[in-house]
């Protein structure tokens, strides 16, 4: 029997994270929520495990695949955790290793919130 199980997909009209920036200026609540993701990402080695993640064939790495990045396999497993618990990645275990993907709302909510910047 197979531990494998699907993850579950967001509906079409969920709610993104935050409004853009220049919509309104952000709650209390979505300025913690958005900080704490963008906190994560402030370290280097975090927002390259992001970006090796995201790039991936298939949308999803397992940490076989994802540990060259120039610190030790515990190093890795503590930011990668930081990035999970910023609700950044989702992970699935399979077998004896870990699959992570970034999940699916992130990219398109940071994209949203900064992406309608307008330069005067």
């Amino acid at each position: 029997m197979s531990n494998v199980s699907a993850l579950p997909l967001l509906e079409p009209d969920a709610a993104l994270c935050c409004p853009p920036l220049t919509e309104r200026p952000l709650t209390a609540e979505d300025a913690v929520r958005t900080a704490a993701m963008f906190k994560a990402l402030g370290d280097p080695v975090r927002l390259r495990l992001f970006s090796l993640i995201a790039s991936h064939e298939g949308g999803e790495a397992c940490v076989c695949d994802i540990s060259d990045v120039g610190v030790s396999q515990p190093t890795v497993s503590h930011h990668l955790k930081k990035l999970k618990e910023a609700g950044l990645l989702a992970s699935e275990r399979r077998g004896t290793w870990v699959y992570y993907r970034v999940e699916p709302s992130v990219l398109a909510a940071m994209g949203q919130m900064l992406g309608h910047f307008k330069a005067g």
